[in-house]
């Protein structure tokens, strides 16, 4: 992403398929950075809304439901930034 914005280096897309995987994939995320000693991660957003955003600086983590996902299309939004890892 950085070729692209200064917002930062990578972002990283993923769905949970209930607001109780969403809310496990936030509250994991965060634990391990803490545990790593990254004391920096802010979450926003919450599971109800459907869209929770981690962010640690260089790299932001969007945690969507299916339906805001498709809803926001931000794949198609940064379609210039390359893809480092596509998992499905």
């Amino acid at each position: 992403m950085r070729e692209i914005t200064l917002l930062a280096d990578y972002y990283l897309l993923c769905d949970g398929t209930s607001k109780r995987q969403m809310e496990a994939i936030r509250d994991e995320l965060l634990e391990t950075l803490k545990h790593n000693g990254t004391k920096s991660a802010i979450a926003e957003g919450t599971a109800e809304s459907g869209w929770v955003l981690v962010d640690f600086g260089a790299v932001i983590v969007h945690i969507f439901s299916p339906e805001q996902r498709a809803y926001y299309q931000l794949e198609e939004l940064w379609k210039d930034a390359p893809i480092v890892v596509r998992m499905l």
